[in-house]
């Protein structure tokens, strides 16, 4: 991996950097499990429905996205809406509690080989940004005591601040390396996610790495990966 190409790095969060991409299906698993229990739907959610319908989405999105698939609509509501709240917005924050406590009470521990690359690309002078569909970034980097490497943060709540639409579309990652005063074409994007490898590919950036956790080689090439590894270790300049 030649890093000299590159001036930028940015990083998803969960799945790349941090292994709460596990905790974020969890909590979507159990809260949509029981909604269409309590509406008595029969097919159940599945790990299969997460990363077609909800990995890598804004948290919003992911809501309309499942819920269409299963031919439910709802209305938006409002982001303050109670977790208990029967609209899009109600179910994301019904499950974003369920992820607070979790990251509460267990915390967690970055991916090794993800560290090892981050500490080799600050201390080589490469910019860093984490760019996330979460709101829940900025808390998830401090858990993970990774905050004081990444001088940018695109997290869910500051793409919405902005208006920009969240992955598939390459938005949130141009206004990233526009913050660190890079071009995407000297910038590389390191993404688990189908939905965030196309918005990378969909942005023209010089390099679009997917992370295999889980979603398998062919489906982050065919989304538009240049690269595939399993382990960020492997970039190690």
């Amino acid at each position: 991996m030649d890093w000299n190409r590159y001036d930028a790095a940015l990083f998803d969060l969960d799945g790349v950097v941090t292994p709460t991409a596990e905790v974020h299906m969890h909590a979507w698993a159990a809260m949509f499990s029981a909604f269409l229990t309590g509406r008595g739907i029969v097919e159940p959610y599945t790990d299969a429905d997460y990363f077609t319908y909800v990995d890598g989405k804004p948290r919003y999105d992911g809501v309309r996205s499942f819920l269409a698939s299963r031919g439910i609509t709802l209305p938006d509501g409002s982001p303050d809406d109670d977790p208990s709240a029967e609209t899009v917005a109600g179910l994301g924050n019904r499950k974003n509690d369920v992820f607070a406590q979790v990251l509460e009470t267990d915390g967690v521990v970055a991916y090794p080989g993800s560290v090892a690359l981050i500490d080799a690309l600050v201390a080589r002078g490469t910019q860093l940004a984490v760019v996330s569909s979460s709101r829940n970034a900025p808390a998830v980097l401090a858990a993970a005591g990774l905050a004081d490497r990444f001088p940018f943060v695109m997290h869910g709540g500051l793409a919405e601040e902005r208006g920009l639409p969240g992955k598939p579309a390459p938005d949130t990652f141009l206004a990233a390396a526009a913050e660190l005063g890079v071009a995407a074409d000297r910038a590389a994007v390191l993404e688990d996610a189908v939905s965030g490898v196309q918005a990378g590919a969909a942005g023209s950036f010089g390099l679009v790495i997917g992370v295999d956790r889980g979603v398998g080689a062919e489906a982050l090439t065919d989304a538009g990966a240049d690269v595939v590894v399993t382990d960020l270790a492997e970039l190690l300049p």
